[in-house]
């Protein structure tokens, strides 16, 4: 089996298309079709189909994908530990996190000032990342986890917290319990277009009738900022303008459940060095994130 083949035909499955994997590569369409037909001669099976969009694996194509990945990527590395003259990680370390996730910022600039030679590609994004199929290394992910085809390095928990400014909440007299957040217009998070929002506030689920939904927790900030919401926040957007004045926590003592993050990666046996290097770094330096997710008393 040709190895140049099958790492184009990898590169072809994670960009949907021959055309894009050759943009990737930096090789020319023709020469890329032909090394992959070579390959399926070789092997002697389809391993792609043609779409409208491009193409997809067929079942044999999947099975390929699946188990060559993880060795492609060793063999890559070890070509890349061969080649370099200095013993400093060279490479490419594909990250998803989520949207606006501010304090891993910090983390991942003082991981790649460790680790000049790495680079880093960052897709920040709200769904939930196929790690092999978009060709991610480790995804930072919010929430428990329910994939037994990852392994997921619990990171820290913290909480969000409802938040809304001192003008709106002059409109009302006073809030009771969760039931009394109906009074005010509120603005939740949510990825569909028809969301119907629910927060658990000690313990108590209270449907939500917002007024106005986006899946943008900076855009949510705004509103609540400018006296038109009371919404949730994750307590890293919204220290610097509860110590401002410019916000103020609502309902305290009826606090959102705690939340888990953590780093996930593919299950394989030998993650690459690279990989492995990131997850120890932001296992020694979590403490920092740990203190802006807590940027707030919690209760």
């Amino acid at each position: 089996m040709d190895y140049n083949a099958v790492k184009m035909f990898i590169a072809v499955v994670q960009t949907g298309s021959l055309s894009s994997a050759a943009v990737r590569l930096g090789m020319p369409l023709p020469t890329l079709s032909r090394k992959v037909a070579e390959l399926e001669a070789d092997l002697k099976v389809q391993l792609l189909e043609r779409t409208a969009k491009g193409c997809r694996p067929t079942e044999a194509g999947s099975r390929l994908f699946e188990e060559a990945s993880g060795g492609i990527e060793l063999l890559q590395e070890a070509e890349q530990a061969i080649m370099s003259e200095q013993a400093r990680l060279v490479g490419r370390l594909r990250l998803s996190l989520p949207q606006s996730f501010e304090p891993w910022w910090d983390l991942l600039a003082k991981f790649q000032r460790s680790h000049p030679d790495i680079q880093i590609n960052v897709y920040s994004t709200e769904r939930r990342v196929d790690l092999l199929a978009d060709g991610v290394d480790v995804a930072l992910r919010v929430g428990p986890i329910a994939d037994d085809t990852v392994v997921a390095r619990h990171m820290l928990t913290f909480r969000h917290i409802l938040v809304a400014s001192p003008k709106l909440l002059a409109t009302c007299n006073g809030l009771g319990g969760p039931q009394d957040i109906l009074r005010l217009p509120c603005a939740a998070w949510g990825s569909t277009l028809d969301a119907q929002p629910t927060w658990t506030l000690g313990g108590q689920p209270q449907r939500i009738e917002a007024t106005f939904t986006a899946n943008d927790y900076v855009h949510l900030r705004t509103r609540a900022i400018a006296g038109d919401v009371v919404t949730e926040l994750p307590s890293f957007l919204a220290a610097e303008y509860l110590n401002s004045g410019d916000l103020v926590e609502v309902l305290p003592e009826h606090p959102f459940p705690q939340t888990p993050l953590h780093l996930i990666y593919r299950r394989q046996r030998h993650p690459s060095t690279i990989v492995r290097a990131y997850l120890d770094f932001c296992s020694a330096n979590i403490a920092v994130v740990e203190s802006s997710c807590w940027a707030t008393p919690h209760r």
